[in-house]
């Protein structure tokens, strides 16, 4: 509960900011006649909807186990960052769209060189959407949730198209009309590159991918210190949204009674699930051995 709360306060303060940029870069785009910053406040504005996305993937994740969804909602999540790539990556081919078709034209000499108003729009964007960046991507790792995650590089994403975007507006400020649409089709790459990292992170959620090498290390080594393990047999892992569930076969004294192996499996997965907060749930089976 106290997760979802973080993640919709941050949304909320995305919106706003959002919204507020975006029609700020708009106005300055038109007045200052930049195509690069117009573009701009159009990715500005795909992060309202993203964040929107963020807020419901977020919500419906957090719901408790039901009778129709036994294992929870976490995987939701994924699936609502996958929706907010496939956003993305249409916000930046239709940016690069409009800059292939301006650059193949022609006619640059009626290219007008953008005003002043542009540049300082530019500046400002760099500097809101950076922070943005960092404030988001902190509340992602707290609370380890990979659609806020998203978010937090959509930022990031908008902050290089406004790197793009001054560098065209100061290109054609200075006498080159043909860097503001050069720097919108820039932006596009940048913007497909984000799509596709958060595409890949949330379809290895759906796929049951197992955790890093370094996690399945900790986690046998945690294993092995248990009092009463003879040895660890078998260990796998598999991602569930944000979360991760752990199936281990340990080996025990085959002369104990049930109840002592019961001891030993029950110790075991208590500790995986205290020493691990993003473990969901902890399979624990426990094989004989015959110990001399």
């Amino acid at each position: 509960m106290e997760n979802k709360k973080i993640a919709n306060r941050v949304s909320v303060i995305s919106i706003a900011v959002n919204m507020a940029l975006s029609v700020f870069k708009l106005i300055a785009g038109l007045i200052a006649h930049s195509s690069a910053m117009v573009s701009d406040a159009v990715h500005s504005a795909s992060d309202v909807v993203s964040t929107i996305a963020v807020i419901a993937g977020v919500n419906i994740s957090a719901r408790e186990s039901d009778s129709g969804h036994q294992y929870g909602h976490e995987r939701m999540e994924a699936i609502f960052s996958i929706l907010l790539s496939v956003l993305l990556f249409a916000t930046g081919l239709g940016i690069g769209y409009g800059a292939v078709m301006k650059i193949i034209g022609g006619n640059y000499g009626e290219l007008q060189a953008p005003g002043r108003l542009a540049l300082v729009a530019a500046v400002i964007s760099i500097a809101v959407k950076e922070w943005m960046f960092h404030f988001t991507k902190r509340a992602a790792k707290k609370i380890n949730s990979t659609a806020l995650m998203a978010d937090a590089w959509h930022h990031r994403s908008d902050a290089l198209s406004s790197i793009g975007s001054f560098a065209g507006i100061l290109g054609a400020r200075l006498g080159l009309p043909i860097c503001d649409p050069i720097a919108g089709g820039i932006i596009c790459i940048f913007i497909a590159k984000a799509a596709w990292d958060i595409f890949y992170d949330a379809t290895n959620q759906l796929v049951d991918k197992s955790c890093d090498e370094s996690v399945c290390s900790e986690l046998r080594e945690l294993v092995e210190k248990q009092e009463g393990v003879v040895s660890v047999d078998d260990l796998k892992t598999r991602l569930f949204g944000s979360k991760v569930y752990v199936d281990v076969e340990i080996g025990a004294d085959g002369n104990l009674t049930l109840y002592k192996a019961h001891d030993i499996a029950q110790r075991v997965h208590d500790n995986i699930e205290q020493s691990f907060p993003n473990v969901k749930h902890c399979m624990v089976h426990v094989n004989p051995k015959n110990i001399g």
